[in-house]
């Protein structure tokens, strides 16, 4: 038997009177996943554990059958391992947001304009990085690069979890001033961040990109202050050899940490553009060494961080019709499969950041398929179902040991 899991981040919605009081996942065209809900099983996961803020970071280990009450550490040390960050005991990581703010007003009154600084290049914020390594990188703390806007810092010697940080997509069009660090490690957190400012709002990638009418990414801002991490094998707790195809360093580096192999993906960014195709296709390849292979995309959630209805919904649609159809499909002719597809989380357009509630599920069996009489895959014909998965981490028991 192969397994795959095709993880939409972001993907689940609340209803929206701009669409007729219906969520993304019920507009969109997206003919593969009703095809295999109809004839699989279906219902509603608590992926986040209560007393646990919505993250990509908790969500995705639950969704892997990890219990992020006994197992997480912080986000920025999932995402660093990625980068190839070396981490020793003692060290803190906190993840680094290229960020557009207003360019008006005093530093603590300026608007949170954009999260991803205008969704930069990686080679845009390579350079920015490099300039703020220049200034900032000393015998305790360095700077890393990473994809697009996120990136991470390593503290030698801080103290871990007495620091009060906000995520950037949590005060999205907001002042920052009620949001600044706070804590153990603030002073010098919110001096790197005044004087990413200064050091990047006249930079020649961001004067570039105002001529071409782009946003400039003229600050950083820090979150997700963690601690080095360790997960049990995957292999140690299933039995099976996994992958993990993802373009976003958080979820490649739970997948190193969890002794995966990482599949990169030529063109895989992480937005509206990323390779669909190319993710669909390694995955293929993949299941032929591997038994389980997990297909992370994080379109839907960016465009829901960015209240982007039209984008969200197309998001959905290319998820099915470039990857869930085409590997679902390829794979029934290698031989029998398991399919799960679901968000981590729930990211609704209304709010532009992270919900707890939880989020639903598909389970499909070719080898045993059942007649599910629900209009297709969405919030609501999951909570129809009256099936609840809590603890999220047991629903990786069910998809691969279930009936």
């Amino acid at each position: 038997m192969k397994y795959v899991v095709f993880l939409g981040d972001g993907m689940a919605d609340q209803p929206l009177e701009q669409l007729g009081g219906r969520t993304p996942l019920e507009v969109a065209r997206k003919p593969h996943l009703d095809e295999l809900v109809r004839s699989g099983l279906t219902g509603m996961v608590r992926t986040v554990p209560p007393g646990m803020k919505p993250g990509s970071d908790n969500a995705n280990l639950s969704v892997l059958g990890y219990d992020p009450l006994t197992c997480y550490t912080g986000r920025s040390p999932l995402e660093a391992v990625s980068m190839g960050v070396e981490l020793q005991e003692g060290d803190v990581t906190y993840r680094c947001n290229l960020v557009t703010l207003s360019e008006d007003l005093p530093f603590e009154d300026k608007i949170m304009l954009d999260y991803s600084g205008g969704e930069i290049s990686t080679p845009e914020a390579e350079a920015l990085i490099r300039t703020l390594s220049e200034a900032f990188d000393d015998e305790k703390r360095a700077l890393f690069p990473g994809v697009s806007y996120r990136h991470c810092l390593r503290w030698r010697g801080a103290v871990p979890g007495r620091t009060e940080l906000t995520p950037p997509h949590d005060i999205s069009d907001r002042p920052i001033g009620g949001f600044l660090p706070k804590g153990e490690n603030a002073g010098v957190l919110e001096d790197l961040m005044r004087r990413s400012f200064d050091l990047l709002k006249d930079h020649p990638v961001n004067a570039a990109r105002r001529a071409r009418g782009q946003r400039p990414a003229n600050c950083c801002w820090f979150w997700g202050e963690g601690t080095k991490p360790k997960l049990t094998s995957f292999r140690e707790k299933t039995g099976l050899s996994g992958a993990v195809i993802s373009a976003v360093d958080l979820v490649k580096g739970i997948g190193l940490l969890a002794g995966m192999e990482v599949i990169e993906v030529e063109g895989a960014t992480g937005n509206l553009d990323t390779n669909f195709r190319g993710k669909g296709e390694a995955a293929v390849r993949a299941l032929r060494d591997h038994d389980f292979v997990y297909i992370h995309m994080e379109a839907p959630d960016e465009c829901g961080h960015h209240g982007d209805a039209a984008g969200k919904i197309r998001a959905i649609e290319l998820i099915d019709e470039l990857v869930v159809g085409p590997v679902t499909e390829a794979l029934q002719k290698i031989g029998p499969v398991s399919v799960m597809a679901l968000p981590d989380h729930a990211t609704p357009l209304a709010r532009k950041t992270h919900t707890a509630e939880p989020v639903p599920f598909l389970i499909w069996r070719s080898t045993a398929p059942r007649k599910n009489p629900v209009s297709g895959y969405s919030e609501r014909e999951g909570e129809k179902s009256g099936i609840l998965i809590e603890p999220g981490c047991t629903l990786m028991d069910l998809f691969l040991k279930g009936s």
